[in-house]
């Protein structure tokens, strides 16, 4: 397939560009992939989807405040960085803008004391040490929440709570897992009474998840890499969700990627380490049986798993009932149940 197979044209005012008052208050788009029909739901309405045995799986992952911007010492020119991953208490891979990218042993003065030294270029990335302060204070301090750059303002006071999900627990992501900003803990209680039981992944999203695709031919794309961890509980839970006529309902496509990739080699086994796996039309899921997403950028990677769940025609044509019927996109939009 092609990357202009999965264009899409979006109105840009319904990319939206704040949440809503209350986190269930969303639109709920239900699609079935096996006959394509559609129906217009709420979030609040998604305990009537659901099944006592049907497992949630969620990503536990916590969004740090990840975007930082200094000044060159020296030359006084600006930087921005965005960080990409931590490496230890004090190192840390980064995205970095600057007029002229800085050489190693370049200083970055964020203020206050706080410093970071560039070591070393790694193709689009660089590597920074912080001398004096360990890396999660130093967030703490000069940090921002980093919001897509869909999202045409500044990060405010409401960001720190809102862009995370109610269950984050392992900081290490610089974008939040979107289908998980629906929850609010009203509603993980109602879910859990009513017998639908959860598991916890952790697949640390990285700067990666908006790079564009940038060839033609999608047998050319090369995949970001990101980091997962799928523990032995997960796995029993799913084989047991499996024996007793549950279904396994991945809520966002990183618990969808972190799933699938443990379950690479035909059976869901624990897995720790890096993932690259691209999910396309053709592909053959092994472990989910319905998804919880949002909705995605045209021609993004995340599109392309989606169509490959649900069926690349059924969505497409889901994605323009969502335009016409003015649903709101993106990180901070509406949602998506899908069936396989």
């Amino acid at each position: 397939m092609q990357r202009s197979d999965f264009h899409f044209d979006l109105p840009a005012e319904l990319i939206a560009q704040y949440p809503l008052p209350r986190r269930r208050d969303s639109r709920l788009l239900q699609l079935d992939g096996g006959s394509g029909a559609l129906r217009d739901r709420r979030f609040a309405e998604l305990p009537q989807l659901l099944r006592p045995g049907d497992l949630l799986v969620f990503n536990d992952t916590r969004v740090i405040a990840a975007r930082l911007h200094g000044r060159k010492r020296g030359s006084g020119g600006k930087v921005e960085l965005l960080i990409e991953r931590l490496l230890d208490p004090r190192r840390a891979l980064v995205h970095l803008k600057a007029s002229k990218a800085p050489p190693p042993g370049t200083i970055i003065e964020l203020g206050g004391g706080a410093d970071l030294e560039v070591l070393s270029r790694l193709e689009n990335l660089f590597e920074v040490r912080s001398e004096r302060l360990e890396l999660v204070d130093l967030m703490r301090t000069h940090g921002h929440i980093p919001l897509p750059p869909y999202i045409t303002r500044d990060d405010g006071e409401e960001d720190l709570e809102r862009y995370q999900t109610v269950y984050a627990k392992r900081p290490g992501a610089v974008a939040a897992p979107t289908a998980g900003l629906h929850f609010d803990q009203q509603m993980l209680d109602q879910l859990a009474s009513q017998g639908v039981a959860s598991a916890h992944v952790t697949l640390h999203v990285g700067a990666g998840t908006f790079q564009p695709v940038r060839v033609d031919n999608l047998d050319d794309h090369r995949m970001h890499s990101e980091y997962l961890e799928v523990d032995q509980s997960v796995c029993d839970r799913v084989a047991r969700t499996r024996a007793e006529g549950g279904r396994v309902v991945a809520v966002g496509t990183t618990s969808v990627r972190s799933l699938e990739t443990a379950a690479a080699a035909g059976e869901l086994r624990p897995y720790r380490g890096e993932t690259q796996l691209f999910i396309r039309p053709g592909y053959g899921f092994r472990c989910v049986d319905a998804m919880l997403t949002n909705f995605h950028l045209p021609e993004s990677t995340l599109l392309m798993l989606v169509s490959a769940f649900c069926g690349y025609r059924q969505l497409m044509a889901a994605y323009r009932h969502a335009v016409a019927q003015r649903y709101r996109f993106f990180s901070y939009g509406d949602a998506m149940f899908l069936t396989r």
